[in-house]
C-alpha cells in the first residue's frame, strides 16, 4: 500500500510534468514554427522535474517504511 506522503510527492511530480506539457503546448500554439525546439526543451524540463522530485519522494517513501522517521 503506497502512503499518503509519498502519493502526495507523486502527485507533486505529475503535477509539475503537466504545467510543463500545458506550458509547452501553448507555446507550440503560439509559435508553431518553432515546435521542435519548444518540445525539445519542455522534454529536458520534464526529466528536471522527475529528477528533482526523487528526493523527496525517496524521504516520504522511507518516512513511510520507518516508524522513528515520522511526525
Amino acid at each position: 500500500m503506497i502512503g499518503r506522503r509519498t502519493l502526495i510527492e507523486l502527485l507533486h511530480i505529475a503535477a509539475g510534468l503537466l504545467g510543463a506539457a500545458v506550458i509547452a503546448y501553448g507555446a507550440v500554439w503560439a509559435l508553431p514554427h518553432a515546435a521542435s525546439p519548444i518540445w525539445e526543451v519542455a522534454l529536458g524540463m520534464m526529466a528536471v522535474i522527475v529528477l528533482m522530485g526523487l528526493p523527496p519522494l525517496r524521504l516520504a517513501w522511507r518516512a513511510q517504511r520507518d516508524p522513528a522517521l515520522r511526525d
